[in-house]
């Protein structure tokens, strides 16, 4: 099948969405399937001997750091070169409108993913009267695709609740070759703390934007002085957060990939995760693989990747006080850290990315058969993530 894949970001950029792609174009080709990747234009013009044709990219005003490509009509140029059997456009929002245009203008079968709560963000950047915009765009978007994939059931319903059709579930993985308990390393602990390794180790990966709720963790800091944070990650937000984090235990660390980053989840104690925005959280699920137990604010997508007090804590995330409860909980039971540390390594290793990857392909084939096209969504799938 020639499988062409048009994505708002790709390498070298690092999130949730970039880690799925990676997994998944890798399997794809690994099954006789030929793929080409359309992305942002940032200096990589192929992964893995996959083709990634590159588009003009810019700065983005919210997200400086960020380069996004404006809708071109060199997508349709490359659409039409490539022919491809079946078009997947991964979050469409700006570039992916080229994506679902050209689609539609060369009637190809295609695929759109949601990945990222847009409306959502409205809120955090004071702009709260974008929202129903927001939705009314990408509902116009994600219904001219023949087939909507979410990566959580709550999103799911969300999705079907605010009008999209034909909304399936595409389910979750991590990297179990790649992460696990024995990456732990002395001198990451180190480096993670500041020099103080026998502190407690809260870790945060992901993105330092607005949005990530991370101003919850100080108050943990402010009553715990044995204890630690490290911040994985970089983004808009950083230069706040140093301010607002002065005068504690907080270390920023900046981006770490491949064994390093191994290192990093197998070498802290704790993992914090106070963001309730996401649509899933793969970085849950790579700390999980890694052995080190999950604090994370309640949502519908914690909710279905953590069951509380078994693989993991979870808080209010809107009630003071709730994360700084939960952390204790965790650093005053030593019986407790390590039961929640076997069972969440136990569930990840289960989770793979073989299983999600053949998921879609399976839905590819459905879409090209005409199984799936514009039919109704269910009104919950209640198939396992």
């Amino acid at each position: 099948m020639k499988i062409a894949i048009v994505t708002e970001t790709f390498l070298p950029s690092t999130d949730g969405i970039v880690t799925r792609l990676l997994a998944t174009v890798r399997w794809l080709r690994d099954q006789g399937n030929q793929i080409t990747v359309i992305a942002p234009d940032l200096g990589i013009s192929e992964y893995d001997g996959i083709k990634v044709e590159g588009i003009p990219a810019r700065p983005f005003f919210l997200y400086p750091d960020k380069e996004l490509a404006m809708p071109s009509r060199r997508v349709g140029a490359i659409l039409r070169r490539i022919q491809p059997d079946l078009l997947h456009v991964v979050n469409p929002a700006v570039l992916g409108v080229a994506g679902i245009y050209y689609g539609r203008k060369l009637r190809l079968p295609l695929v759109a993913s949601y990945h990222t709560q847009i409306p959502k963000y409205a809120d955090y950047y004071r702009l709260p009267f974008l929202k129903p915009i927001l939705w009314t765009w990408l509902r116009l978007l994600h219904n001219r695709a023949d087939l909507n994939l979410c990566t959580s059931k709550s999103v799911q319903e969300e999705l079907i609740a605010q009008k999209f059709r034909s909304v399936r579930l595409w389910k979750r993985g991590v990297d179990t070759a790649r992460f696990g308990p024995q990456h732990r390393k002395d001198s990451m602990r180190l480096r993670l703390s500041g020099g103080k390794p026998a502190s407690t180790i809260l870790l945060y990966v992901g993105r330092l934007a607005a949005e990530k709720g991370i101003e919850r963790i100080r108050e943990v800091l402010a009553s715990s002085p044995g204890t630690c944070l490290a911040l994985v990650g970089d983004g808009p937000h950083r230069p706040y957060l140093e301010r607002y984090f002065q005068g504690t235990n907080a270390v920023f660390a900046g981006f770490m990939h491949g064994e390093e980053l191994a290192q990093a989840y197998a070498s802290a104690d704790l993992f914090v995760f106070p963001s309730t925005t996401e649509t899933l959280g793969l970085v849950i699920l790579e700390a999980m693989a890694s052995g080190l137990p999950v604090v994370a604010g309640r949502s519908g997508p914690t909710c279905e990747q953590i069951e509380d007090g078994v693989t993991g804590v979870l808080f209010d995330a809107d009630r003071p006080g709730g994360m700084k409860e939960a952390v204790d909980r965790l650093a005053g039971d030593a019986d407790l850290r390590q039961r929640i540390s076997r069972g969440a390594a136990e569930l990840a290793s289960h989770v793979g990315w073989d299983e999600p990857s053949e998921q879609l392909l399976g839905y590819y084939r459905q879409v090209l058969q005409g199984d799936l096209r514009k039919a109704p969504s269910p009104s919950v799938d209640t198939r396992s993530p």
